[in-house]
């Protein structure tokens, strides 16, 4: 028997730390984890060049991150097989054992162990907020104290799926704008810092006057070249300063705004609000999370602190007495047809159903806002490649072509 000393943290998430006597450390650590511990490192006593420091934690910086993909799949198969009668456990550990993430399968291995030992399963999700957010343990919550866990984790997963889809699709509209914005600054940048020195160099031999527009694009390409360095400082200094002005309260004010007032834009954060509120609240509310805790989360997962801000003072009119569509309509945040289908589902009692089918058709809405904002930008951006980049080749081609028709007179 060997003497252990063990640093880790108990179910509840306190830091406990001591001494343990095992034969071997995976003895130490099986014993560990009945006492409802979960070891993060483990040093056999002794001192000397007899010691052994076993660290049971991989450092964060090497650490797979869990995706979004990676919890729908795991979600999806754990309803299924919660719904053939598995045992909680019995589940956990074939999905501890299959999973393909590293990081996932160690995670769901220590949920696996805390459950074994005596713990709920929605409190063992809490050891991992990053992985399982409020949403998900309030609902896995709900299950439990209900009997209904394999219903409630097949809500999960259809949620779980339609919010990849819907991120998937303001990704894409955000994407090819910004990528296709990014390639033409960077043949502008290319064209202004080595094509036209060269057509300088060459005028400058032939002596004659040149056009306003070949001097215009001359004088930008000298004024890039002498500040090229500062531009892209400024470049990131405005990034850096806009990431830091957004972590304040103010700041995200600001900028959320703004956001939600630009022309194309504006309208399909809106509309993506709407349908992750509606999705959000529908499915906790029909899971049986109480009112003002879904809210609050809906709040915390909207994306927007103008919306968050809205819901919350709705959720603040409902712990007052009142119904939800009417401090919703005065929020100014969301549409009028919203609003006053809300009422209706709260006066025929089928709120969560309601809430289902304004998600189902705001998220269409998305889909075609996403295909409408893509045919817009398209043509726009082509335009605008066109007349930038195109207006440098003429310039540039201008003396060319006014020498050519004098030596043709």
């Amino acid at each position: 028997m060997a003497m252990y000393a063990y640093e880790g943290r108990s179910a509840n998430g306190e830091a406990r730390k001591g001494e343990i006597e095992a034969p071997d450390p995976d003895a130490a650590k099986k014993r560990l984890r009945a006492m409802q511990i979960n070891p993060t490192s483990l040093t056999a006593k002794g001192g000397g060049l007899g010691s052994v420091n076993i660290n049971l934690k991989m450092p964060a910086f090497l650490k797979q991150k869990v995706t979004n993909k990676d919890l729908v799949i795991f979600t999806r198969q754990f309803a299924t097989m919660i719904d053939s009668g598995l045992p909680l456990v019995q589940c956990l550990d074939i999905q501890s054992k299959q999973a393909p993430n590293p990081t996932f399968r160690e995670e769901l291995s220590i949920i696996k162990d805390q459950v074994e030992s005596g713990a709920t399963f929605a409190d063992a999700l809490r050891k991992y907020p990053e992985t399982f957010d409020d949403l998900y343990r309030n609902m896995v919550a709900a299950g439990e104290v209900g009997g209904i866990l394999d219903t409630i984790l097949s809500r999960l997963a259809a949620y779980l799926e339609k919010a990849d889809k819907l991120r998937r699709q303001i990704k894409s509209a955000m994407a090819y704008p910004a990528g296709v914005t990014a390639v033409a600054g960077a043949v502008t940048a290319l064209l202004l810092l080595k094509v036209v020195p060269t057509f300088e160099e060459m005028f400058a031999d032939m002596g004659s006057s040149l056009p306003a527009p070949t001097m215009f694009v001359i004088a930008l390409s000298k004024w890039l070249q002498n500040n090229f360095f500062f531009v892209i400082i400024g470049i990131v200094l405005t990034v850096v300063g806009l990431r830091q002005a957004y972590k304040t309260d103010r700041g995200r004010m600001i900028i959320d705004g703004a956001l939600l007032k630009l022309p194309v834009f504006g309208d399909l954060l809106r509309k993506t609000a709407v349908a992750r509120f509606t999705r959000t609240l529908g499915t906790m509310i029909a899971s049986g999370v109480p009112i003002l805790e879904a809210l609050d989360i809906c709040g915390r997962t909207a994306g927007n602190v103008i919306i968050e801000k809205g819901i919350s003072r709705v959720r603040d009119a409902i712990s007052e007495g009142r119904t939800i569509a009417e401090p919703l309509s005065e929020t100014g945040v969301f549409p009028e047809m919203v609003c006053q289908m809300i009422g209706v589902g709260e006066a025929t009692g089928a709120l969560d159903v309601m809430l289902n089918k304004i998600a189902d058709f705001y998220e269409d809405e998305v889909d075609a806002a996403v295909e409408a904002v893509t045919s817009l930008m398209e043509p726009a951006i082509m335009v605008v490649m066109g007349v930038v980049i195109g207006g440098l080749v003429i310039a540039m081609y201008m003396p060319i072509f006014t020498m050519a028709s004098t030596i043709g007179g």
